[in-house]
């Protein structure tokens, strides 16, 4: 049995808070490279080119991509023959996000309640989601979550015949209604199937792959690719200004539900989505 000291998590956690505030992910920048080769708006154009140089500029002086730090979301792949020694996990990684919030200047958005609104001053606690996987491996992603691509989520519970005509019209209606908040090009992540709950942490999760890879299953990849010729054909464009580019990526991620129905579910994330991951 493979033995990990919870400061190796601790570090971790803290390089990729820093890391995923500060850096745009590199297949996200490319996307958006590729984009302005192909979009035929003027404006769009420019405004691809200025959130690029806003990227650049970030980067090469270590300052935060946007100004909402964003809720630190840790996502843990942990190996069952993996056994954590020198503390507690939850302890460890929020310790991560304090360290990496000082480390980077990051604006504390953390509230310790939702009425009483006192700022925990730290960007702690950290929301944690722990998977259990065969092996030794432990897999490590820090996504922030803004409150404008927070605001930017749907769901709704579809019956067993619902055909993918309607899934499709209320993907689209979601990115028309609610694509304007985290800032266009977007990334369209989809959940599909369990229950509520389940299909909206799916929709978050399909925004960590990378920017082109498709779902392994043809009937899901081709859905993925017509959703983005729809979504790209609504005109909101870069910065909702106009435009054919309102979509970089769209992932759809599924798991097993009820014989009557199932819950789908959509999460919006903008051109700067946040992410950046590890194994340890």
């Amino acid at each position: 049995m493979r033995e990990l000291h919870c400061n190796l998590i601790m570090d971790a956690v803290r390089q990729l808070w820093v890391e995923a505030n500060t850096v745009m992910p590199p297949d996200i920048r490319s996307a958006l490279e590729r984009a302005m080769a192909t979009e035929e708006s003027p404006l769009g154009r420019e405004l691809l080119e200025r959130t690029l140089a806003a990227d650049q500029m970030a980067w090469t002086q270590g300052k935060p991509i946007a100004q909402d730090t964003g809720l630190a979301v840790v996502y843990l792949e942990l190996g069952q023959e993996v056994r954590l020694v020198g503390g507690d996990l939850g302890d460890a990684v929020n310790e991560g996000i304090r360290r990496g919030s000082r480390e980077a200047g990051l604006y504390p958005v953390v509230v310790a309640d939702p009425f009483g609104r006192s700022n925990t001053g730290d960007n702690t606690p950290a929301i944690l989601h722990l998977t259990m996987v065969a092996g030794e491996g432990v897999r490590l992603w820090v996504a922030p979550a803004g409150y404008q691509e927070e605001k930017a989520t749907a769901l709704k519970v579809f019956r067993a015949y619902a055909s993918r005509e309607e899934l499709t019209e209320f993907i689209l209606d979601a990115v028309r209604g609610l694509g304007a908040d985290p800032c266009p090009p977007l990334l369209v992540g989809v959940g599909l199937g369990g229950i509520s709950q389940q299909a909206l942490d799916l929709s978050r999760r399909a925004l960590l792959h990378p920017v082109g890879e498709r779902n392994p299953d043809p009937a899901y990849a081709s859905w993925e690719e017509a959703l983005m010729e729809e979504i790209n054909a609504l005109g909101i464009g870069p910065q909702s200004l106009g435009g054919t580019t309102t979509a970089l990526a769209v992932h759809i991620l599924s798991c097993p539900t009820h014989q009557y129905g199932a819950p789908c579910a959509v999460s919006l994330g903008g051109c700067t989505f946040r992410r950046a991951g590890m194994t340890l």
